[in-house]
């Protein structure tokens, strides 16, 4: 039995629980919490240690999902999370154009750590205001060989897409 480690990573409010919990086949494990940082008008929780959840994907392999924490004063768990995975699966808010910088920071700080497969994940194309897979690798500076894909993180067969293809990356 095979059990690849996959990181979900991305900024605050990219879609990192939300992906992992319409993917995985157990309820998942999550730190979410109240948010304390006084923020008015985004989201209301935060994610503050880790999201876990789990896919089968044949008689053979399960794989696990790990979700990071998307704001600064977590990142401490990056590293931590990223230990043994096979591969990263960045999430970016393709209707937050402030989310660009951020998702640049995670691009680099992943990639300078280790050495796996990954995948951009252009999420919430169901918004009028989404930027196309296409804008959002332009907007982050990626060249054609980053793979973009877009997502809708609610929509289960968008969203085991995106562990599909991740998986494709891997192998």
């Amino acid at each position: 039995m095979k059990y690849p480690k996959i990181v979900v990573t991305g900024h605050f409010n990219s879609g990192k629980t939300e992906l992992i919990r319409t993917v995985s086949e157990i309820p998942i494990v999550t730190t979410e919490t109240k948010r304390t940082d006084g923020r008015i008008g985004e989201k209301a929780t935060t994610t503050v240690v880790m999201d876990f959840g789990r896919v089968t994907v044949d008689m053979e392999t399960i794989v696990y999902l790990f979700g990071t924490p998307g704001q600064d004063r977590f990142d401490f768990m990056w590293e931590i999370l990223s230990k043994d995975m096979l591969g990263f699966v960045v999430m970016a808010d393709s209707t937050n154009p402030n989310g660009i910088s951020e998702t640049e920071k995670i691009i680099s700080y992943f990639k300078e750590i280790s050495d796996v497969p990954y995948l951009i994940v252009a999420n919430k194309q169901d918004l009028a205001n989404a930027l196309s897979p296409e804008e959002m690798r332009e907007a982050l500076g990626l060249t054609s060989e980053d793979r973009v894909v877009p997502c809708v993180a609610t929509n289960p067969f968008q969203a085991s897409a995106v562990i599909r293809a991740i998986l494709e990356e891997i192998v």
